[in-house]
């Protein structure tokens, strides 16, 4: 089943565009994730949803607004608040996961790559067929 990131930006309308794909695509959900890293001593979020492939596809896109929220573990910020609250009417967690600063690869895809592999090898996605 062939996965691809499909990159919605960074900043908070980028992020509400993520919880509409949520409430339209309930049906479709798969998994979640907040993606934490750190660059120079500054610790920041991703956030991911993953849906299933639409009738025959086998197509698994996951959607991401990437490393444009500072997280703090200890008091979240109100993008994080509102992307948790959506999956938890859905009955499901988002799944954290901390994950390298993609500044360290030579180019997105190569981040992308990294990404899949961290998936399925914790089985939060499934494995190519």
């Amino acid at each position: 089943m062939p996965q691809q990131f499909i990159e919605l930006g960074e900043g908070y309308g980028d992020v509400y565009e993520l919880l509409e794909m949520i409430k339209t695509n309930q049906e479709r959900f798969h998994q979640a994730f907040i993606l934490t890293s750190t660059k120079e001593e500054k610790k920041v979020a991703s956030l991911a949803v993953a849906l299933k492939p639409v009738g025959e596809s086998k197509f698994l896109p996951i959607y991401i607004c990437r490393e444009g929220i500072p997280f703090n573990e200890e008091k979240p910020s109100k993008r994080q608040i509102m992307f948790e609250e959506n999956i938890e009417q859905l009955g499901r967690k988002a799944v954290v996961v901390e994950i390298k600063h993609s500044s360290i690869f030579s180019e997105p895809k190569l981040f992308y790559q990294y990404l899949i592999g961290i998936m399925r090898l914790h089985h939060y996605i499934p494995a190519l067929n």
